[in-house]
């Protein structure tokens, strides 16, 4: 039985101050540009003043890419276009700069943050920090055994709560969120479907390096599979989690709720996050409202997450790779955003006519006459 008591994100997750973004649009109304010329910024820049709870809304100074790591059991079956157990070499070529998500970064000069949850690889292969938070060697082949005991998903869950925490109480202003997995897409896809209550084949995607028809088939039945195991839990997010999700998926689930929980705005990338996002809807309904959907990948199950979410993508550039690269090209929009609804002046105030003060002569014969 765990001790962890999900509902009370209910009670500890707040919506973005309301008061305050109707003070931004009155503020917007009184800037040079008119309201609506700016297109999507001018809500950006809304949304921004409520989560800060202020007005003007502060610039973004100290955002972070996190991305949380693990590899999947269900790899093992050939879902993905990446050999099973090799996704700490993606993780080494972020650490190394030279994966897209570095390269992005460094353009940007946004420090990237990499948690490894669940790497099927020597933890002394990797930095101490990357590790630390490491809850077991790959997570279960979710078609015939679970994922995670529930004690791993606990355990999961309260460290991506944790790093969460760290992120808030270091300064971090906004993080962009992103895995880097192997086979992590189609735990994704078995999530959605289960909370969709959808076919495996609305879900199912060609992953971050495109698979065949052949793979994709392989991932479909796979998904369909573990989907058959998910159903049962449907009640119990934090079973479900243990059952078809892994130690990544628990990971970026809990930090999603905490960062709610401590008012700090989240970027989300592609399908893996979408699908925790999902996840977290389901315990905290007032959660999504701290979240962006940084872009659409295309992926479909990311695109049914995000409609049962009513969260709209920024940018639409079908970036497929992973670890936060796509939604990390939405962050200058929103930057931008943020910009301009504090430095636009405002309109000059038109001064009011000046009331006449004389009164009009009186017709009549002058006394002079």
């Amino acid at each position: 039985m765990s001790s962890l008591n999900l509902d009370d994100f209910t009670d500890l997750i707040e919506r973005p101050d309301g008061g305050v973004r109707r003070d931004a649009e009155a503020r917007r109304e009184r800037q040079i540009v008119p309201p609506g010329a700016l297109g999507r910024l001018d809500d950006l820049g809304e949304w921004l003043a409520a989560a800060q709870s202020a007005v003007p809304v502060r610039p973004i100074e100290q955002p972070r890419v996190v991305l949380f790591a693990g590899d999947h059991g269900i790899a093992e079956l050939g879902v993905s276009a990446r050999p099973a157990g090799t996704a700490d070499q993606l993780v080494r070529g972020v650490l190394e700069g030279g994966r897209p998500v570095s390269v992005l970064a460094r353009r940007l000069g946004v420090p990237v943050r990499v948690v490894d949850m669940a790497l099927d690889c020597d933890p002394g292969t990797l930095p101490g920090d990357v590790v630390r938070h490491r809850v077991r060697r790959g997570s279960g082949r979710i078609d015939l055994e679970d994922a995670l005991t529930l004690e791993e998903a606990e355990a999961a869950f309260r460290a991506g709560m944790a790093v969460a925490d760290e992120e808030v109480d270091s300064g971090t202003d906004l993080v962009v969120l992103g895995d880097v997995s192997v086979g992590g897409t189609t735990a994704a896809g078995v999530l959605v479907a289960a909370l969709c209550g959808t076919d495996a084949s609305v879900v199912t995607g060609r992953g971050g390096q495109a698979i065949d028809d052949l793979v994709w088939m392989r991932k479909c039945a796979a998904i369909r599979d573990a989907l058959r195991r998910a159903r049962p839990v449907l009640g119990d997010q934090l079973q479900l989690l243990a059952t078809v999700g892994g130690a990544d998926l628990a990971a970026i689930t809990g930090f999603l709720l905490q960062s709610a929980v401590r008012k700090m705005p989240v970027i989300l990338d592609g399908v893996v996050v979408a699908a925790c996002a999902l996840v977290g809807q389901r315990i905290a309904f007032r959660a999504p409202d701290w979240w962006l959907a940084g872009q659409n990948s295309g992926e479909p199950g990311q695109g049914k997450a995000l409609d049962r979410m009513a969260l709209e993508p920024l940018l639409d550039h079908g970036v497929t790779v992973g670890e936060g690269a796509g939604a990390l090209l939405a962050l200058p929009l929103v930057q931008a955003a943020a910009a301009l609804a504090a430095e636009l002046p405002e309109k000059p105030e038109v001064p009011e006519k000046a009331e006449e003060s004389a009164e009009p002569e009186e017709s009549g014969t002058s006394e002079w006459t």
